[in-house]
């Protein structure tokens, strides 16, 4: 919006007035719109399916204003890292809706994800599967994980934000047999409880039929680890990615 001196104004503030107070460059969000996405992304999915998550990922941007605003709203959070877990923290984040990605995790990370409770890790190979596994048990307990497969989808996007190609650093292999083993292997984990499958093609994503695409083979992989191992895919998460309209 435009006000009568013909300045920018955001959330009803003078964007000149602002520049003057704090100096420029200068990052301005709107709380109003923050929340009303916040209620927007849950209230579109959920009217859908009950059942339903929405997750911010932290990467985008996160201070700690920002997450406590997400957390008011109810919506979980991805991080990807020991520093964007401590700003959750700062704010008494809820652990259990903390979602911690990302495909170098170190064991420090993983010890300070294990003591604040975080809901679940997002494995995303094999040393890091056996990793965790080994500092859950030794805690005497079992994290819920889900599996991040990389399933050999283009989403058309830019080649250096996709992700769920097979030549991609991130998730584990699916065309190739891998995913098998990833399956099976945490199931015999003792520190170990596999909740589902998580996979994230890239972003800025305009289409639909990538995720329809990704969607399907991820389903059909899931029956048939059920078929052989008995696996049980409570959760499904298709990933984010979605562009701006």
């Amino acid at each position: 919006a435009v006000n009568e001196a013909g300045h920018l104004t955001l959330g009803g503030c003078d964007a000149v007035e602002l520049a003057r107070e704090f100096g420029t460059p200068l990052y301005v969000f709107d709380e109003e719109t923050l929340r009303h996405q916040c209620r927007e992304f849950q209230s579109q999915f959920q009217s859908r399916h009950p059942d339903t998550v929405v997750a911010y990922a932290a990467k985008a941007y996160l201070g700690r204003a920002l997450a406590a605003i997400l957390a008011q709203e109810g919506l979980a959070l991805d991080v990807v890292s020991g520093g964007e877990l401590a700003i959750a923290a700062s704010v008494s984040f809820p652990p259990q809706r903390i979602y911690f990605h990302g495909n170098n995790k170190s064991e420090e990370e993983l010890r300070e994800a294990l003591d604040y409770g975080v809901g679940r890790i997002v494995i995303d190979n094999f040393h890091e599967m056996q990793l965790l596994n080994g500092l859950s048990a030794a805690k005497g307990g079992r994290q819920k994980v889900l599996l991040r497969l990389s399933p050999g989808i283009d989403p058309h996007t830019h080649a250096h934000t996709t992700t769920g190609t097979l030549d991609s650093k991130f998730g584990i292999p699916l065309p190739t047999g891998q995913a098998e083993a990833a399956v099976r292997q945490p199931l015999e984990m003792p520190g170990l409880e596999l909740m589902g499958l998580h996979v994230h093609l890239g972003s800025p994503v305009f289409e639909l039929e990538p995720y329809r695409q990704a969607v399907d083979v991820v389903l059909a992989f899931a029956a048939e680890m059920g078929k052989q191992y008995g696996f049980q895919m409570l959760e499904f998460s298709p990933g984010g990615g979605f562009a701006v309209q």
